[in-house]
């Protein structure tokens, strides 16, 4: 079953697993099509109570404190994104012949005729700014656009939402996914696609990096115009190559270097089109300068060239001329905790990239500045530092390391940058950060960069990277007022 209109789910006997956003979601939405459902949730805190409540009132079963048992005549789950493939749940499941997928598959399936196309975007790093850039630009041509999915917006909404109270309907949508989304949802096919990037992450859910590919690879499976890959990063192509396209959808890679054939890249400060042209053998077309790319942030780093080339593909994709790609990028804002200037403090610069929560983000983050004193460290989730220590050490001019698995960069560091001071912050409460920020002013010297681009998440001293950030935030500002 992978087309269905919203009246099919009436009646339909339908578990929702998770009481996350997207679980409240989908379980409103089926719910308003006339589904029976029900929700299921190992938790059963205070925060789970009170979303039992309200879902109750709106006539929706609510299941705490069991999320592993499948609700008797259920005839299909709708997973939230988290929710690892091998759960008892999912088992159980599949021992009743009944099908699982995710809130996306849901949204798909929902599509009405004329429904908007797809511009689909993932990545281990960079999908959120990727899909930010690529709706300003999409705006920007005057096409009534949103981004949407893992960024925040859930796309069952959306969908069901077109053309209702008045609106005029949607007619493209910039789509972040997830691996865990493209997981559950088999019968995705986008207008056209691209994986930003590969490096591990989250192969504590996928099992191994390559399941983990793999469902990123989904996203490209029946798209129509383009395949969109990074060209520095041979797995994305491969992806490429293996995927199911539709006839005619061709292979467009992105560069920090000069476009070849269906290429995007750069030349001399200069973003081209190789790809999108009549004689891409002998012609580029001009798009927006390097400069163009959220203008008023500073030098933009390599890797948000590389996001804005990506956007600017899937965009070309689209038939977005190339004026609007330009005032698409210099209308976007990067968004809080991704590479945010802080501060500037005696020829300090503070950076907060707390957003980098692996070490692929990390690494980005790091190159991006010549001198850094690094702070770093948090849970680690499975992860390695050394080949992030060994690429960056030159850059070093120290690193202040806290949270729970910050020894796993301490001992990485003294494997391959010796002689870089390290500050090792034996604490986990959240006023470790104004220490933090305390040692890193001292090891940093004018012109230097103190970069929070911590490599790991952030759960064992804050909510969220945004609460980190934000802690770092208030420490570089307590700092600068005890200088006047």
């Amino acid at each position: 079953m992978t087309t269905q209109g919203p009246a099919d789910f009436a009646g339909q006997h339908l578990t929702v697993a998770g009481l996350g956003v997207s679980g409240i979601s989908a379980a409103r939405a089926l719910a308003g099509l006339g589904a029976y459902v029900t929700v299921v949730d190992g938790g059963d805190g205070d925060k789970q109570r009170a979303a039992a409540r309200e879902l109750t009132a709106e006539g929706i079963t609510v299941r705490l404190g069991d999320g592993d048992t499948l609700p008797e005549g259920t005839e299909l789950v709708v997973t939230s994104p988290g929710w690892k493939p091998d759960s008892p749940l999912f088992a159980a499941a599949a021992a009743a012949g009944v099908d699982v997928v995710g809130d996306v598959e849901i949204a798909w399936r929902l599509r009405g005729p004329g429904a908007a196309s797809w511009l689909g975007v993932t990545g281990t790093n960079g999908k959120t700014t990727t899909v930010r850039m690529l709706a300003s630009i999409l705006a920007a041509e005057g096409l009534r656009t949103l981004a949407v999915g893992n960024i925040g917006t859930p796309i069952i909404d959306v969908v069901l939402g077109q053309g209702k109270d008045g609106e005029p309907p949607y007619d493209v949508l910039a789509v972040e996914l997830s691996s865990y989304q493209l997981h559950w949802a088999p019968s995705l096919r986008a207008h056209s696609a691209a994986v930003l990037n590969l490096a591990p992450d989250h192969l504590d859910w996928h099992g191994s990096m390559e399941a983990y590919a793999a469902d990123k690879g989904r996203i490209y499976e029946g798209n129509t115009v383009a395949c969109v890959y990074n060209a520095a990063d041979k797995a994305t192509e491969d992806l490429v190559r293996e995927a199911d396209v539709e006839e005619g959808c061709r292979a467009i890679g992105f560069t920090l270097g000069t476009p070849g054939p269906s290429q995007l890249g750069v030349v001399d400060g200069i973003l081209v089109d190789r790809a999108f042209v009549e004689n891409r053998q002998k012609q580029a077309q001009e798009l927006a300068e390097v400069s163009d790319i959220a203008p008023g942030s500073g030098t933009p780093a390599p890797h948000n060239i590389a996001n804005a080339l990506a956007a600017a593909a899937l965009a070309r994709a689209f038939g977005v001329r190339p004026a609007a790609v330009r005032d698409g990028l210099r209308a976007f804002h990067p968004d809080a905790h991704r590479i945010q200037i802080v501060a500037e403090r005696d020829g300090v610069t503070f950076i907060d990239d707390s957003k980098a929560t692996n070490t692929h983000a990390a690494e980005a983050s790091l190159a991006a500045y010549e001198h850094i004193v690094w702070i770093a460290g948090g849970l680690a989730k499975g992860a390695t530092f050394d080949e992030l220590v060994q690429k960056s050490a030159a850059r070093l001019r120290g690193a202040v390391l806290i949270g729970a698995d910050r020894a796993l960069i301490r001992e990485a560091l003294a494997r391959h940058a010796p002689d870089v001071p390290v500050v090792d912050l034996d604490r986990t409460d959240t006023g470790a950060m104004s220490e933090a920020v305390r040692e890193a002013a001292r090891l940093a010297e004018p012109g230097d960069t103190v970069l929070l681009a911590p490599a790991c998440a952030s759960m064992d001293m804050f909510v969220n990277y945004n609460k980190r950030g934000e802690a770092f935030a208030e420490a570089v500002g307590e700092l600068t007022a005890r200088d006047h």
